[in-house]
């Protein structure tokens, strides 16, 4: 079983801003239970098979969008002349943040509106979408304002893409008074399950980008292994600044990488970011997929951000701990995690089989740096970042097939939520195993 996160604070006192920034850190977690073999049919309702489209419709009706071969999208004469068939859907609130919405009143979005000519036209769309992981992140999810991406590390496939809340979008299909009703209910709640979280949602990452830094430590040679001491003393001061930012001393004070990954050491990686410098963690940033802004699935995510010129070495600090100005999706996370577990290769997201928007992987950091990372990691880490009220958690897993995959899971809560966001991890990579 995965060891429990060992998480520890830290102080981040600004007084000329009269602001105080507490950030829990990440641990390390590894093991796996033993899991019995999987029939023929669970693995068919697991993975997502290598399914082709069906011939196009002739009798004028929309194509669909397939899941492992199946379609999660129907349709049913509408009665209207101008637009005689209406998109129907099975487990629709399931299925939301993958398939988007098509609406006789209100319109489309995601899948049913990106690729509207083709599905017009009567053709499918065939998703790399695994019908069990995904049930397991949503489950998961439950109740949160969250998300959660998986990914195969080295194909770069959206195995399960969630968003929490989410929304039944046969209940405004149509173009009737109930239609309007439901339209107007989604749309007035303050929770927002319209927005697709896992590709367009942006927060403070927190400790969970201490493993970009230390990248770019291990890359530059500022470092030879992760396990060779820092030079950090547990409270580090920003040049010409009051702000500190502090670590358990225990664990913290001269603290190897692998240590102060393990530990969620602000001192460490504050002190790292002040001998590497603002550009060599932007360009190391950069080839971790951060300041894209044609992030294409093929559904457009938000960009991932990480300032190219902080003003002073107090935002250095900050943004070496994911705090100031950078922010990351969910899918951006899930992202690093793929990365480290592709021996330092970055796959490119991708939801829809054979989608154009395909890329082949980058190399972004060395083999030796992502295998050294990947040892200091383990399978899982979490961290909770108070002043973002945010709460992360990316883990590696492995399916039945010994593929590998990467989870990122996000979920927003005034209160520490990493516990449950390393729940819902776990109840993925189980699912997978199976």
């Amino acid at each position: 079983m995965p060891n429990p996160l060992h998480p520890s604070g830290v102080l981040l006192a600004a007084l000329a801003m009269l602001l105080t920034i507490s950030v829990s850190g990440c641990a390390a977690e590894s093991g796996a239970a033993t899991q019995a073999g999987p029939t023929a049919a669970d693995k068919a309702e697991r993975q997502a098979p290598d399914a082709k489209p069906r011939p196009p419709k002739q009798d004028g009706s929309p194509g669909d969008i397939l899941v492992a071969g199946r379609p999660v999208t129907g349709s049913e004469p509408s009665g209207f002349a101008r637009a005689p068939f209406k998109r129907t859907y099975t487990d629709g609130e399931l299925y939301a943040a993958v398939t988007g919405f098509r609406s006789l009143a209100f319109g489309a979005a995601g899948l049913d509106a990106l690729l509207a000519d083709d599905i017009k036209a009567g053709k499918d769309v065939v998703t790399t979408i695994a019908p069990a992981a995904q049930r397991a992140a949503y489950d998961g999810l439950r109740g949160q304002r969250g998300a959660a991406i998986v990914l195969d590390a080295q194909t770069g496939d959206i195995l399960a893409q969630v968003s929490t809340p989410s929304f039944d979008p046969g209940s405004f299909n149509g173009n009737l008074t109930a239609d309007q009703r439901a339209w107007d209910q989604v749309n007035d709640r303050d929770d927002a399950p319209l927005r697709n979280r896992a590709l367009r949602h942006v927060d403070n990452p927190g400790s969970a980008v201490h493993v970009l830094v230390a990248a770019a430590a291990l890359e530059k040679g500022l470092l030879p292994s992760v396990d060779a001491p820092t030079r950090s003393p547990a409270v580090y001061n920003a040049p010409n600044s009051t702000t500190q930012f502090s670590g358990d001393p225990a664990h913290c004070t001269d603290a190897t990488l692998r240590a102060a990954l393990q530990y969620g050491c602000a001192n460490v990686f504050a002190a790292i970011a002040a001998d590497l410098g603002a550009d060599t963690l932007a360009s190391t940033a950069q080839a971790f997929g951060f300041n894209d802004d044609m992030m294409d699935t093929p559904l457009r995510a938000f960009q991932s951000t990480w300032p190219k010129k902080p003003e002073n070495p107090t935002q250095l600090a900050l943004m070496a701990n994911g705090l100031f100005d950078v922010k990351a999706t969910p899918v951006q996370m899930a992202m690093v995690m793929a990365l480290v577990m592709n021996g330092g290769s970055r796959v490119h997201p991708n939801l829809v089989s054979g989608s154009k928007s395909a890329v082949p992987a980058q190399r972004a950091v060395a083999q030796r740096t992502a295998d050294q990372l990947r040892s200091a990691l383990g399978d899982s880490f979490g961290t909770w970042v108070p002043s973002a009220s945010a709460a992360w958690t990316m883990s590696t897993t492995r399916t039945s097939e010994g593929r590998p995959a990467a989870i990122a899971v996000y979920i927003s809560s005034p209160a520490d939520s990493t516990t449950q966001a390393r729940q819902v991890t776990e109840r993925i990579s189980a699912a997978m195993r199976k």
